[in-house]
């Protein structure tokens, strides 16, 4: 992918790129500068993620995450407690933060599951699927059976410009597109957890120690 995607160099002068073999390698392209662009290993010594700060605008920016956590499955994790894990961690993140926010991933889980809901609550970011659609990405040769999980979470800041499952490109998931609006001035109202939601996230992130191998 890190070769067939030489062409968007020219496109997205700003980039941050991590190619692996494992299929967890991430390539981000953007027509906005970049800020203090890292590439994170918060479980897994291979298991990358993105984090940076992107200008909208001159003195105005947003935060920009970028996720692929590992599935659970009999050739990746016995559990999703991994996946759960750095889900939750981030959630714990960037719920702090007051700047805009943009969170982007395929997140190997579906957008009702417990824990996509648990992590929507927690971090305080909306859903934008929610009144539009299930818009499934995977798995491109099943027609039936797809689902979605390849998501985006917003702050309050952004307003929905356009969103579709994109034609396939020769992967197992179709690419999605989200277009956005920067309406600073929203007022849309936040998820907000519960005091379930605190004890169980709590309770996660108090083991995360024994599900890391960094």
């Amino acid at each position: 992918w890190d070769e067939a995607t030489r062409e968007l160099d020219t496109l997205y002068p700003y980039q941050i790129k991590y190619p692996l073999e494992n299929t967890y390698g991430l390539l981000f392209f953007s027509k906005l500068k970049i800020h203090a662009p890292e590439i994170r290993f918060l479980l897994k010594s291979d298991i990358p993620s993105i984090r940076t700060r992107l200008e909208i605008s001159p003195n105005k920016f947003c935060w920009f995450y970028g996720v692929h956590p590992e599935p659970p499955s009999p050739t990746e994790s016995d559990t999703s407690e991994p996946r759960d894990i750095e889900l939750l961690k981030l959630a714990r993140e960037v719920r702090k933060l007051e700047e805009p926010i943009i969170f982007a991933g395929d997140f190997n889980d579906v957008a009702w599951s417990h824990t996509t809901r648990l992590f929507r609550r927690f971090s305080g970011l909306l859903d934008p699927r929610i009144g539009r659609g299930s818009f499934s990405t995977f798995h491109v040769d099943y027609r039936i059976l797809r689902w979605p999980l390849d998501h985006f979470f917003l702050s309050s800041h952004f307003s929905i410009q356009e969103m579709q499952v994109l034609p396939s490109i020769d992967s197992d998931h179709f690419p999605i597109l989200l277009s956005l609006n920067f309406c600073p001035d929203n007022t849309h109202s936040t998820p907000r957890p519960d005091l379930d939601d605190v004890s169980e996230i709590k309770e996660k992130l108090e083991n995360e120690k024994d599900h890391t191998d960094i």
